[in-house]
């Protein structure tokens, strides 16, 4: 591969949830460092449009369009991958989804689409596309964790204890695979400007009060997270493991 510490030239990069928001944002900045990226979301037609934006750049991308939650068709996705480029060198683990609700008003299906989505989607993934990264010798798992695993939040108990449980899984797998040159990190970030937060940045109160709370009295920017992909899915990286990577402005840091 490329001599440059955060060139990611040579390599393929699988990115759940990459139609759009902070998967996107990652996703455009892992083929701007020089990977071909695999956008996965379950809209192939969004996808097809995404990946037509990064081709019309000079850039590396195609599709696999299925649903996370489906084990068995994530793992054909990564056999197709592999079969397609000869290899898988990076994994993001970010689609997920949110539930809102107040704790009389949970159902236990509700509880289950979240941790499904959220929490066991991520480890099966990671645990096809070990696979090929253990015959390499070489892997990036990178998972989207939330600040609010680390805080929590009411209302939204299934993504807080997804996302928590999200950070852990980072743990386990980093002591596992990193004697197979295999590293596994999160990147943890606090309140951005994407579609799942729609409901909130409609809220003028709230957006008021989350400024107040955060160092740099803004939300994110989702292009602003999607550089600690590349960091982390780079050789520059290399000795960082097991780690969660906040990105929130200053929230989680100030009083």
């Amino acid at each position: 591969m490329s001599h440059h510490p955060f060139s990611l030239v040579g390599r393929v990069a699988l990115v759940t949830g990459a139609s759009r928001g902070l998967g996107w944002a990652m996703a455009e900045q892992l083929a701007a460092a020089g990977a071909h990226v695999v956008l996965n979301s379950r809209d192939a037609v969004a996808l097809t449009k995404q990946a037509k934006l990064l081709h019309d750049r000079g850039q590396k991308a195609s599709v696999e369009a299925f649903d996370v939650t489906d084990s068995h068709a994530a793992e054909l996705a990564v056999e197709r991958i592999v079969k397609a480029h000869g290899r898988l060198d990076v994994l993001v683990g970010n689609a997920g989804i949110q539930h809102r609700n107040a704790i009389e008003d949970w159902k236990g299906d509700d509880w289950d689409r979240v941790t499904d989505a959220n929490l066991k989607a991520c480890f099966f993934l990671a645990q096809a596309a070990a696979k090929p990264m253990k015959a390499q010798k070489f892997g990036r798992i990178i998972f989207t964790t939330s600040i609010t695993g680390l805080l929590g939040r009411a209302t939204i108990h299934a993504y807080v204890a997804s996302k928590a449980g999200l950070a852990a899984i980072t743990r386990s797998l980093a002591a596992e695979l990193g004697e197979s040159g295999i590293t596994s990190n999160s990147i943890c970030p606090g309140y951005f400007e994407t579609e799942i937060n729609t409901a909130l940045l409609s809220d003028e109160a709230f957006v008021t009060r989350i400024n107040n709370r955060t160092a740099l009295k803004r939300w994110g920017k989702p292009a602003e997270l999607g550089g600690a992909a590349v960091f982390l899915a780079s050789d520059a990286a290399g000795y960082i493991t097991g780690h969660q990577l906040v990105i929130d402005g200053g929230f989680t840091s100030t009083m």
